[in-house]
């Protein structure tokens, strides 16, 4: 066989063991590496206010001993305000607790005090994502939509089955609201005024209900993103 001939063959066989490995490799989430449990930062995601919300995750084990402070940032001063704090364990693994006495959907990042300083580390090493946590108030609420579909609502939109909304005294209307009903969530716009019925503070719209499997008159959780 001529010698290019053969050096073209050595080549497409090379490219035919390393091809299977590339393709095991790539990542089934589109490209990042999915969480391994190993993160730095770990938080419960929902919460309700003065209810408690837990932080956990994992460092090097050479970094034991050394402190792990929880913060969340104030979106009005600007700044990092501290919630709570933990060591690193032997193992590298750190936790620790705070009782949520702020609502709404937090930011919050990790600092381990590296005795000279410290170093931000965020929710996946991997990835850059910090750790998202929404803590909602507790209140009244109740749904509708039978009746109204077809007519327009106070905020302009048309009601319809699939409108996804919430209807609400005075929030400026298109305010995102969060809303948690037995596990599942939701974040939807403010589309109406009402509830008009004392001691109710939100009305859902039928969609929205049925999305977090509300089904009569009762307490979920709310929070408006402003």
């Amino acid at each position: 066989m001529p010698a290019p001939r053969r050096l073209i063959t050595l080549l497409l066989a090379a490219c035919a063991l390393v091809a299977p490995a590339t393709a095991g490799a790539q990542s089934s989430t589109g490209g990042t590496a999915a969480p391994t449990g190993d993160e730095p930062l770990i938080a419960t995601r929902h919460a309700l206010i003065n209810g408690v919300v837990s932080f956990n995750g994992t460092f090097a084990p050479s970094e034991a001993g050394r402190a792990v402070t929880v913060e969340r940032f104030d979106a009005i001063t600007g700044g990092w305000v501290a919630l709570t704090s933990g060591s690193v364990g032997a193992d590298g693994r750190w936790s620790a607790r705070w009782r949520a006495d702020v609502a709404g959907r937090l930011r919050t990042r990790a600092l381990l005090d590296r005795g000279a300083g410290t170093e931000t580390l965020s929710v996946f090493s991997a990835s850059g994502f910090e750790a998202m946590v929404t803590v909602y108030r507790p209140a009244r609420a109740s749904w509708y939509g039978p009746g109204f579909y077809g007519r327009n609502t106070a905020c302009g939109p048309r009601m319809t089955r699939r409108l996804l909304g919430v209807a609400h005294e005075s929030l400026p209307c298109g305010t995102e609201v969060a809303l948690r009903h037995r596990g599942e969530s939701i974040i939807v716009p403010v589309v109406d005024r009402g509830p008009f019925i004392k001691g109710r503070k939100w009305d859902l719209t039928a969609a929205t209900a049925k999305a977090i499997g509300f089904k009569a008159t009762g307490r979920i959780g709310a929070v408006a993103l402003r």
